[in-house]
């Protein structure tokens, strides 16, 4: 499981910078480096997505969590209202 946390404030525009994420599962922390990086480079959720994640790789996570948090992926169903 991967999860991302994004600045939501109205200043961010929808497109607000990465501010931490965690992982849990089997070689998670062969990963961190990449949030590590991104959160130094002030990455959103649109750089990151953008990013090649190469399928199927525990990576891909990350790439479809910053797509989910940007409205943009479509690996995953949509939420039922």
């Amino acid at each position: 499981m991967t999860k991302l946390l994004f600045d939501d404030s109205p200043e961010a525009h929808g497109h607000g910078k990465i501010l931490g994420g965690g992982m849990v599962g089997t070689h998670a922390g062969d990963m961190i480096g990449e949030v590590a990086l991104a959160i130094e480079m002030g990455a959103d959720a649109v750089d990151i997505g953008k990013t090649i994640h190469p399928h199927p790789t525990l990576g891909e996570s990350i790439g479809i969590a910053a797509e989910i948090a940007h409205g943009s992926c479509t690996d995953v169903p949509p939420v039922r209202k």
